[in-house]
């Protein structure tokens, strides 16, 4: 197989080996990483994502923690400080608030309190979202609290090759990355360049072009978007979608510049509404693109209760196709 046959090279992958792939090279390539993580080894991780790591690289490499989120981040912050790139996995996201302090005491606040002389190059994982019953103390869609804390970066891959991608760049950046894997997501499968490299995160992408209205979306809400703008385009609505893939630092210039041409916005975040990152978007469009808009700001969110365990009424409380294309539709054609 020549050079040019392998840059074109497809496979089909899901979205949690594109992970664990992710995770075996940067353990194989790079002496300095490991993981660590409640059930990250035996068990090979609450949703399969680092099963068999284990078996190939051992017990020094794959970390089995105690229960104590605060204890193995804190860990983690330090074998950072001693010049080592750890994973830390956090099972799922309301588990992280057992790590708070770590994360936004500690990880996030080092190199300001240390004037600028010490970095953290930490990575902390974790499972986020709802859509799978595991109730209210298991579907928190908390990336937005996080995108609030200055001193570290957070991450939301939607697509195959972000999953993969992300997290090398992640590993090389000198300060904290948090990265939100959505559980909806990691049976998602698809084809993927064999050699997809290392992904930016500073940037959103434009999934979809349209010139109706924007839809702002991430992590598993952003299937459910691209889903909508289909549609929606069978009724003459073109819808373009942007992945904003980065909460923080957020690219508000990727959106503003697709509003300028649509005209109309509408955010879809599974996180509450009150104090969300939609509303932070939202603003940012109010104060820098106000005289674009030919209509009000449009959010679609978590309804704001404790997501129930009820099949049909955890649906109800998330965002769902056929919300967003009742928006959009409203919206186009009262100020088409």
């Amino acid at each position: 197989m020549n050079n040019g046959d392998k840059e074109t090279q497809m496979i089909h992958t899901t979205y949690r080996e594109a992970i664990r792939e992710a995770m075996r090279e940067a353990l194989l390539q790079d002496e300095r990483v490991f993981l660590m993580g409640e059930d990250v080894g035996r068990y090979g991780g609450a949703f399969g994502v680092s099963k068999g790591l284990l078996q190939e690289f051992g017990t020094e490499k794959i970390m089995d923690t105690p229960l104590c989120e605060s204890g193995f981040t804190g860990a983690g912050i330090g074998a950072a400080l001693g010049g080592m790139r750890p994973i830390v996995e956090v099972m799922t996201v309301n588990f992280s608030l057992l790590a708070a302090d770590q994360i936004l005491n500690t990880a996030a606040t080092y190199l300001h309190m240390s004037g600028g002389l010490f970095n953290v190059p930490l990575v902390i994982r974790m499972a986020t979202g709802g859509g799978k019953q595991l109730a209210a103390q298991h579907s928190h869609s908390l990336e937005g609290f996080y995108a609030h804390i200055p001193g570290i970066k957070v991450l939301t891959p939607a697509v195959l090759e972000d999953a993969r991608g992300m997290l090398w760049t992640a590993l090389a950046d000198p300060d904290p990355v948090l990265i939100f894997e959505n559980t909806m997501l990691y049976n998602m499968g698809g084809e993927m360049s064999a050699n997809a490299g290392a992904v930016d995160i500073d940037t959103a992408k434009v999934r979809r072009t349209g010139s109706d209205v924007t839809i702002i979306s991430y992590s598993a809400s952003l299937f459910k978007a691209l889903e909508a703008a289909k549609t929606l385009s069978q009724e003459g609505i073109e819808a373009e979608i942007i992945d904003l893939r980065v909460l923080r630092p957020l690219d508000d210039v990727t959106f503003l510049t697709s509003i300028a041409k649509t005209h109309r916005a509408v955010i879809v975040d599974e996180g509450w509404r009150s104090g969300s990152i939609s509303a932070e978007i939202s603003a940012r469009i109010m104060e820098r693109a106000f005289y674009d808009l030919d209509a009000p700001v449009e959010r679609i969110c978590a309804a704001e209760v404790p997501i129930p365990y009820a099949k049909h009424l955890e649906q109800a409380a998330l965002p769902q196709v056929e919300e967003i294309v009742n928006v959009v539709r409203r919206m186009v054609r009262r100020n088409g």
